[in-house]
């Protein structure tokens, strides 16, 4: 665009040692020689960098508001797979490359809880255990609809879809959130199987990160719909990941494989295990449906 490069800072990698706090934030704060570290590119960065995995041939969902999908490479994937699939290619820590996509995520159930809570106040753990107990794969969306956005009324937005594919609506709240879960179980696959396909090399094992790993009916899910292992935790994978890149930097922390390794022996961690998959491949073959329609 004819810019000088001169206007443009220099590019430079988490955990670099920037100098200590300018002389007018120590006036303001009184934190005189206070080393400032440049941390992850972003919140999601930090979070990837606090995945307590181990070896290769895993995924991460970090999941929150919305759903972040991918893998860990060493280099960008540029091909026409991964652009006809739209996924991304983001700096990460260490070098590495975060391989994703953004994926609509719990969006859709504080929606619904935003709605229903003008009735009288109603906690997302009443919504999950009430989930649980209602029928499975009563309706299955496409997360990523461009209605579900922002809707101004999220239980008619599901509905309306509902309707639109020539389903039948669920008939309770409790059916809603189970519907909504486990659409976004079968969307996590989807995006699985895309990235095997792309990459070429296989999935064994799914890292939940972020607030989400904290719903157990979605996690337990996920590793049914994927035929995955899935690790959850820990849920404060973004300031996790912040202040271990900060230790990195000083010397605290020799690399993120010890980061990692520090994670898994300092937060308690839940395993879930695929268990009824045949039940979710028929389900998946009608998400697909749903998804092609």
């Amino acid at each position: 665009m004819g810019f000088s490069k001169r206007i443009l800072q220099d590019i430079i990698e988490p955990g670099t040692v920037l100098g200590p706090l300018t002389e007018k934030v120590v006036a303001e704060t009184g934190y005189r020689g206070v080393p400032v570290v440049a941390t992850a590119s972003h919140d999601t960065a930090a979070a990837v960098a606090a995945v307590p995995a181990e070896g290769r041939n895993w995924a991460y969902i970090s999941s929150g508001t919305w759903s972040l999908v991918g893998v860990e490479e060493n280099a960008p994937v540029i091909s026409e797979k991964s652009m006809e699939s739209n996924f991304t290619n983001e700096g990460g820590v260490g070098g590495t490359i975060r391989f994703l996509k953004n994926v609509t995520g719990l969006w859709l159930v504080q929606g619904c809880r935003k709605a229903w809570s003008e009735d009288g106040p109603l906690s997302y753990e009443d919504l999950v255990k009430a989930a649980a107990g209602a029928p499975a794969f009563a309706a299955l969306i496409d997360p990523d609809d461009p209605s579900f956005l922002n809707p101004t009324d999220m239980p008619a937005a599901l509905n309306d879809y509902c309707r639109r594919t020539g389903q039948k609506a669920p008939e309770s709240r409790a059916a809603m959130v189970r519907a909504l879960l486990e659409s976004l179980a079968l969307k996590y696959r989807h995006v699985i199987d895309q990235l095997r396909l792309v990459l070429g090399h296989p999935i064994e094992k799914i890292h939940v990160i972020g607030g989400g790993s904290r719903n157990e009916l979605l996690c337990r899910f996920t590793a049914d719909a994927t035929g995955l292992p899935v690790v959850a935790g820990p849920a404060e994978a973004t300031a996790i990941g912040n202040i271990l890149v900060q230790a990195m930097a000083m010397g605290l922390v020799s690399s993120p494989a010890e980061m990692r390794a520090i994670i898994r022996g300092s937060f308690e961690l839940r395993t879930y295990q695929p268990t009824d998959t045949a039940a979710w491949d028929a389900a998946y073959a009608r998400f697909r449906e749903v998804l092609a329609a």
